[in-house]
């Protein structure tokens, strides 16, 4: 009896040993489980405050709501990753810190803004010059997939307006242009941009012509934007009608070096490009061919498709209608629809019953020039000379009469 007493003493303390073992290392568990502190929460506690300012009266408030769904939120990003001359031992810290340094992680794109406009602008001191968080944001970036991000394809314009789009600071800082995005906004390639139709999401948008982190200036000889890049540019998009360009006059002058040449741009505009079926571009069109050949648009204007397009009217012919748009050639090239084998077919694209001899009519006379048309130079000096002498005979007339009348009234005279 004693034995079995005593055996089941000892495993009465053998249980209670175990039992109390088993408890010190569950009380001890969650101790060693629970999660480390935040190291952000220490920077939170003065920068988590709405109304939190800094000695220039500037706000230095975090929304730490945003910054947990911004990119560098997701990938939980301490502040001191960005903000390398503090930490959360050296609270509280100098009142200035430097500018977040993004080349740490971003040293491709940082490389390349630096030598962009932006980037040596921003070198050089001057107020207006772009950094990364113009554009990106500061707490609050996003991925540029993401429709909440300021560089998400449809937010794009917003993003560049907020310079190049506010009067008083392109006035004050001389940038170049003028104000581009109100331009731009009204151009058919927002209208796409924000249409809901099969070509809303390939339009373009700032940044599909001027790029993102490599934006130079035009002058630049390697800008995207730069005269001898544009048709490259426009025909990332616009395939066919770089095709069709390259083989025409004008695509051959650029290739050949003559800069010159007029490129896309000279004929559509830059910012402002609008839809080429507007009677209105129609129009208007005719004077940018008049740019670089003036002498033919002054004969243009004699003639009466010259006259009518200069009243605002589109339903007549214009330098496209007889030469082409995009594939201009010269009449001596039988691909030409101003080719003496061709001229026919053009005219009658708008008058079908037109034949040879009113294919021959003269496009672009010249009254003046004796040796072009000899029967129109002179037809010319006497309208001219019968025109003086009308002016001539009845001013005279008119001046006597008036004399006349007024001798009468005036001197006694008697009036019949």
């Amino acid at each position: 009896m004693a034995s079995a007493a005593l055996i089941r003493a000892l495993l009465l303390a053998l249980a209670l040993g175990l039992a109390g073992a088993v408890d010190a290392k569950t009380a001890a568990a969650p101790a060693a489980s629970a999660p480390a502190a935040n190291p952000n929460e220490a920077c939170l506690m003065c920068h988590g405050d709405a109304s939190a300012k800094g000695a220039s009266g500037k706000s230095i408030a975090v929304d730490a709501a945003a910054f947990a769904q911004s990119v560098h939120g997701e990938m939980h990003f301490e502040c001191t990753a960005c903000h390398t001359d503090t930490s959360a031992d050296k609270l509280p810290h100098a009142e200035k810190l430097k500018p977040a340094n993004c080349s740490g992680c971003h040293e491709d794109a940082v490389k390349k803004f630096t030598a962009t406009a932006h980037g040596r602008a921003l070198k050089e001191g001057k107020a207006a010059a772009a950094s990364c968080t113009d554009c990106h944001g500061s707490h609050d970036i996003r991925r540029s997939k993401d429709p909440a991000s300021k560089t998400a394809f449809a937010n794009i314009e917003a993003a560049c307006g907020a310079c190049h789009g506010n009067d008083k600071l392109v006035q004050q800082a001389k940038l170049p242009g003028g104000n581009i995005q109100a331009k731009y906004h009204d151009s058919i390639h927002n209208r796409l941009l924000e249409g809901q139709g099969v070509y809303s999401a390939r339009a373009p948008t700032c940044t599909s012509c001027h790029g993102t982190h490599d934006i130079q200036s035009k002058n630049a000889p390697d800008s995207r934007v730069a005269r001898a890049h544009i048709p490259a540019t426009c025909g990332s998009c616009h395939q066919r009608e770089l095709t069709v360009f390259e083989k025409g006059r004008h695509g051959a002058l650029l290739q050949s070096g003559v800069t010159v040449g007029p490129v896309c741009s000279d004929c559509h505009g830059a910012h402002s490009i609008q839809r080429a079926s507007t009677p209105s571009w129609q129009n208007a069109v005719v004077g940018a061919c008049g740019n670089c050949h003036d002498d033919f648009l002054a004969s243009f204007r004699h003639t009466y498709h010259g006259k009518v397009t200069t009243l605002g009217f589109s339903e007549v012919a214009t330098c496209a209608s007889c030469h082409g748009a995009h594939d201009v050639r010269p009449a001596s090239d039988p691909l030409s629809p101003i080719a003496p084998e061709n001229r026919l077919q053009t005219c009658r694209t708008c008058h079908p019953k037109a034949g040879v001899q009113f294919a021959s009519w003269d496009p672009h006379p010249r009254p003046k020039d004796k040796g072009r048309d000899l029967i129109l130079y002179w037809t010319n000096i006497f309208m001219e000379v019968l025109l003086a002498g009308v002016f001539l005979f009845f001013g005279l007339h008119t001046v006597l009469w008036a004399y006349r009348s007024l001798k009468n009234r005036f001197g006694g005279g008697k009036s019949h």
